[in-house]
């Protein structure tokens, strides 16, 4: 491939990814018009670029069908009632507060996208806090780190944990034993840091609980039939894949959504329009077009080229590389949004353990669904852990941040880079050093 259109993908990403960072210009445009970049400039053609859209179809089928699960149920205000339990059970004491949000984020964002937790239920924060006198952006900040952290506990918690499992084609079975106990002590160690840094909320005796909204349960019925529907949908991530006809997270999300909009349709709660209107489509075309241009540097040869660079560095040598990886992931992640990280990592890295003879070629293909040789997979394990627990660091480090920092400035208080620092980079050093043990001590030694 002509050495121009390496050059033009190369700029052409790092362009997206500035614009990203310093918020200029939107990042869902900023990624189409980067993507239609290469289009137009016959980097690719048109139908390449949904080609590599269409082999990321299973990362978008989970986003858009968990998108739809939850919005669709939305009228039932289960998401309202959720939150006005996080400070009843606080019973007017800031700890409990504290650790009443660490009790109901987790589990919802174990199983769901944090950014999309994140935005069901950080709206409800800001008044209650007002309500009972205390400062709201600490507990949003809370509520995004424990959303991050959370999202290491099973394959479809997070975007980037997601992605790298979907390429090394490991189960959500298989996750559970091998990798949720890194998210376990992910959490453990933000729990740890309350009482420090959140010293002033910690030591807070709360009142005028009584004066709180008690929203109701609207629609039980269909709530009810909601949580059957929501079961399946979790009890086929679990098992889906194992059985005789294999069902991919993916395709259980979006028999979730299918039934989700039948059952808000037929009981009249809600429109098919209304619920697909709200879909976060921003997101979804913004991955869309990272994927294309991940695509642009795969074609043109980039992705081999520093796969060459790494083999030079690291050679053979799988725990040197897997530390290296987690650390340098998860400080890159703390600055550049995962998800485009991951997406360009995850083909590097493949690349990596081909070149040096660790793997088979093989594994490249776009349809590959054997299993990757195991003395390579804490390669990917550290980058997972990296990405995911890199976005602590910084405000613009994950998408739960942003979304976070955007309810904030619209109940009047501005989440400033410099206060999220003080909260997210002890978070985010104590959670890398754990992790690197964990892979250390599980994979390698």
């Amino acid at each position: 491939m002509e050495n121009w259109q390496a050059i033009l993908s190369v700029v052409t990403f790092i362009s997206v990814i500035v614009l990203v960072m310093t918020e200029w210009v939107h990042l869902t445009i900023a990624a189409l018009l980067g993507a239609l970049l290469l289009v137009f400039t016959n980097v690719m053609s048109l139908q390449e670029a949904v080609g590599y859209i269409g082999r990321s179809h299973g990362t978008l089928g989970l986003f858009f069908g968990v998108m739809v699960l939850v919005r669709a149920f939305e009228p039932t205000k289960i998401f309202d009632y959720l939150a006005t339990q996080i400070v009843l059970i606080a019973k007017g004491q800031g700890k409990r507060l504290l650790l009443g949000i660490v009790a109901i984020v987790t589990p919802i964002c174990a199983v769901l996208p944090n950014a999309t937790t994140v935005m069901l239920l950080a709206p409800l924060i800001p008044p209650m806090a007002q309500e009972i006198g205390i400062n709201f952006v600490p507990l949003l900040i809370l509520m995004v780190l424990i959303a991050n952290s959370a999202g290491l506990l099973t394959l479809v918690g997070d975007p980037a944990t997601f992605i790298v499992g979907d390429a090394v084609n490991i189960s959500f079975t298989d996750y559970l034993f091998k990798l949720s106990l890194g998210g376990v002590i992910a959490i453990v160690i933000v729990i740890a840091t309350l009482p420090f840094l959140f010293r002033k909320i910690w030591n807070t005796q709360l009142d005028n609980l009584e004066e709180l909204p008690h929203p109701q349960i609207n629609h039980p019925r269909v709530l009810s039939i909601g949580a059957v529907i929501v079961f399946f949908v979790l009890l086929f991530f679990v098992i889906g894949e194992s059985l005789p006809v294999p069902i991919s997270p993916a395709a259980a999300a979006l028999l979730g959504a299918a039934l989700a909009l039948l059952l808000s349709h037929h009981s009249k709660i809600d429109s098919v329009n209304n619920i697909l209107r709200d879909v976060d489509w921003s997101t979804l075309i913004f991955f869309m077009s990272i994927f294309v241009l991940i695509g642009g540097l795969e074609k043109t040869g980039v992705i081999n080229g520093l796969s060459g660079v790494l083999a030079a560095i690291l050679g053979k040598n799988i725990t040197l590389g897997s530390l290296v990886l987690l650390f340098s992931v998860g400080i890159l992640s703390s600055v550049v949004p995962n998800i485009p990280l991951v997406v360009g990592m995850v083909p590097l890295l493949k690349q990596y353990i081909v070149t040096v003879g660790l793997a088979p070629a093989e594994i490249l293909a776009q349809d590959f669904q054997g299993q990757f040789p195991p003395e390579v997979l804490p390669l990917f394990y550290a980058m997972m852990f990296g990405a995911t627990l890199g976005g602590n660091g910084t405000l613009v480090g994950a998408s739960s941040n942003i979304v976070a920092a955007g309810i904030s400035e619209q109940h009047g208080r501005r989440i400033s880079f410099k206060t999220f620092l003080h909260y997210g980079i002890p978070v985010m050093v104590l959670q890398l050093v754990a992790s690197a043990l964990y892979v250390l001590i599980r994979f390698l030694l």
